[in-house]
């Protein structure tokens, strides 16, 4: 048997192979057990603490952990084996890399975790919106930064000269941004989005005859909510370089009325009706404003013209305020028998 242990296969004994296959299923049961752990035990105390970062960070570096001692197991077992010296040189590289990238994809699910369960609910109860534009930015940003930072670690641990590698980034990052002028522009659409702030996340806003509300702001792109309920993606340089009609920053909505009265209503009628549509404004002030604007402004050719401005507080259902008034104006005008005008033609024939 120890003859046995003792023959080479591909420059290592088998003795050396087997230790090496233990290292491996070794590293591969020790993340079963880990998994086990994770699941079974420390997802049970972490759910009876009253907080939910822990949990939301458990599940957030379970993965990460697990990989990384299946690498660690894998590279034990190789440590064991000796081939060439490039060989060895690339698996160690190779390993290196692989562990660096395993602690960054750690690090990022855990700030994924901390802005899920920590930072977003503190934004969302302060009523500063400006806040909830930029957190997905700088959430994305971070993590972002993070996995660049883990590859250039990890290439420079792996044997690459990180320096060389990026003055030919420098290089080929002119022609780089050549063709990518949309993208940079739109960059700088975003930038400009939060300092000039045109608009809020949850803002009713009108930009290219797309009308819907806002639902997140982007460094490159910015997606809003149609009245349909489509989510439509739009580039932040739409933005710079069009009219943008925020909806939800009026100060009041503004309805006019132009109501035709039949020319046989007398003057104290006439009084009447100008009365009622006071009135109107008068009992719906938790929906309209007090200003308004009554006239008895146009004989026209077929009707006496009454000229009805009023004003719809924000925050209010437009559509429905308006049928509310509407429905008062039809109730009342009815009840009092003030009669509306329509197109008429009167026709005198002469006898010959």
């Amino acid at each position: 048997m120890n003859g046995f242990f003792s023959k080479e296969f591909y420059g290592n004994t088998a003795e050396n192979w087997l230790y090496s296959l233990l290292f491996l299923i070794g590293g591969y049961v020790l993340s079963k057990i880990i998994y086990w752990l994770f699941k079974g035990v420390v997802k049970k105390l972490t759910a009876k603490t009253k907080n939910t970062l822990d949990d939301a960070l458990i599940e957030m570096i379970e993965k990460p952990v697990i990989f990384s001692i299946i690498v660690l197991g894998a590279w034990t077992g190789f440590s064991r084996l000796h081939f060439t010296v490039n060989v060895d040189t690339f698996m160690n590289h190779t390993f290196t890399f692989l562990l660096i990238w395993t602690i960054t994809w750690l690090l990022v699910r855990a700030v994924d975790a901390i802005f899920s369960e920590l930072i977003i609910p503190l934004t969302e109860k302060t009523e500063n919106t400006f806040d909830d534009q930029i957190v997905p930015v700088l959430r994305k940003a971070l993590k972002s930064i993070l996995w660049i930072l883990g590859v250039i670690v990890g290439l420079d641990n792996a044997g690459f000269d990180i320096m060389a590698l990026i003055a030919g980034l420098g290089i080929g990052g002119l022609a780089l941004a050549l063709a990518a002028q949309d993208t940079v522009k739109n960059v700088f659409g975003g930038v400009m989005i939060f300092i000039d702030k045109p608009f809020k996340i949850g803002d009713r806003v009108i930009i290219d005859g797309n009308d819907g509300f806002v639902t997140e702001v982007g460094i490159r792109s910015t997606r809003i909510k149609t009245l349909a309920n489509r989510i439509i993606t739009l580039p932040n340089s739409r933005f710079a370089e069009s009219s943008i009609e925020n909806i939800s920053a009026e100060p009041h909505r503004k309805v006019v009325i132009n109501l035709g009265l039949t020319y046989d209503t007398p003057p104290d009628r006439m009084e009447l009706a100008m009365n009622i549509l006071n009135g109107i404004v008068d009992a719906n002030q938790d929906s309209l404003m007090p200003d308004r604007i009554v006239s008895f402004n146009n004989f026209g050719d077929f009707n006496l013209g009454i000229l009805f401005i009023y004003y719809i507080r924000p925050g209010a259902d437009i559509l429905a305020v308006q049928s509310k008034v509407n429905l008062e104006i039809l109730h009342k005008f009815n009840d009092s028998k003030l009669e509306f005008a329509f197109p008429t033609q009167t026709i005198y024939k002469k006898d010959l």
